[in-house]
């Protein structure tokens, strides 16, 4: 039976922080994950519209063998100077790769379109985001709350808010994985528009509800709901998707391992949200590895790493949608409103 860390959150892993920055006014924002020391990396990008910044060097045949953090942003492509913002910030640090005698902070970061959410977009000449990196890498802690925080600020699904969420799973090896969603999709996280989620099977608790699927199943299990195509809001978010995410683990991993785990944590979308990884989603998954557990893991316990990636995955996209709460001007209700 998987068990949740003591705090279900992704910084159950040793060796992360987390920090979040947003803008009411803007409904937006930007969510950092902090490495403690470098965490070894890699990258799966699944959806047919991703925005991406520093995604390359994760691939295992390229050079860089670890990375410092990791922004998730809204914005859409205004989103990616919140990279700037928060490799500013490590810099004033010193933290990051020496070259040359200058150190250079690597933050590959990936972002999600909230531009059509009820936000005030009328930024001027330039977009907020860099200072709102700025601002994450301050915040950083441990302890972070989750829903309409950070980079799920504006984060909207089929017919409900969507949310950051996060969760945290410990293996009988030892070993902690720990996950991190802006759950912003095209998809429907709940089957069909009822209060039970896709990924019931996979919750531990209640932390999202603890409502299990509904029996029977209802007529509209099967309808393919999208954002926008959804009338049940009475509006339209079109164009606006993306869930973007970091999957990260204390094991001992290298680049090509990293890379394998970023792939099983997709699994996660699969169980969590339907459709998903659909040409209108920039869906993408960032792994980390920091290693801090000193476990090297066999054939099978990396089976069981890998499978609860995705159980995981499943787990932080469905409490980001669970723990959002209502704002001024939103355009989608809240999944608690949801009769």
């Amino acid at each position: 039976m998987f068990r949740t860390g003591p705090r279900n959150l992704i910084t159950d892993v040793a060796g992360l922080s987390v920090g979040n920055a947003a803008d009411a006014r803007l409904k937006s924002g930007v969510t950092v994950v902090l490495c403690d020391e470098p965490a070894v990396a890699g990258v799966q990008v699944l959806g047919g519209a991703p925005g991406t910044r520093e995604t390359d060097l994760l691939e295992p045949q390229n050079s860089i063998e670890a990375i410092h953090a990791v922004v998730l942003s809204g914005g859409s492509a205004f989103g990616l100077d919140a990279a700037s913002g928060v490799q500013a910030a490590l810099r004033e640090k010193n933290i990051g790769v020496e070259v040359g005698g200058f150190r250079v902070p690597i933050v590959p970061a990936a972002i999600l379109f909230d531009l059509r959410n009820g936000g005030d977009k009328d930024w001027g000449r330039y977009a907020p985001y860099r200072e709102l990196g700025y601002e994450a890498v301050q915040a950083a802690t441990a302890d972070f709350p989750i829903g309409t925080v950070g980079a799920g600020t504006g984060a909207l699904t089929s017919g409900l808010k969507g949310g950051l969420g996060s969760a945290s799973t410990v293996l009988d090896s030892g070993v902690t994985i720990g996950a991190l969603a802006a759950v912003n999709p095209t998809g429907s996280v709940t089957v069909g528009l009822s209060r039970h989620f896709w990924a019931a099977p996979f919750e531990i608790g209640d932390e999202f509800g603890g409502l299990g699927y509904p029996d029977p199943m209802p007529e509209d299990a099967k309808k393919i709901l999208l954002k926008y195509r959804d009338r049940h809001a009475g509006t339209q978010a079109e164009g606006g998707n993306t869930t973007i995410a970091v999957i990260a683990t204390d094991a001992v991993l290298t680049k090509a391992a990293a890379k394998r785990l970023a792939i099983s944590a997709h699994d996660g979308f699969v169980r969590a949200i339907w459709p998903t990884h659909t040409p209108a989603d920039g869906d993408l998954v960032f792994a980390l590895a920091t290693g801090r557990s000193g476990i090297e893991l066999g054939a099978d316990a990396a089976i069981d790493l890998y499978a609860a990636a995705g159980a995981t995955m499943a787990r932080a996209i469905s409490r980001g949608v669970h723990a959002a709460t209502p704002a001024d001007g939103d355009l989608f209700p809240v999944w608690s409103s949801r009769q």
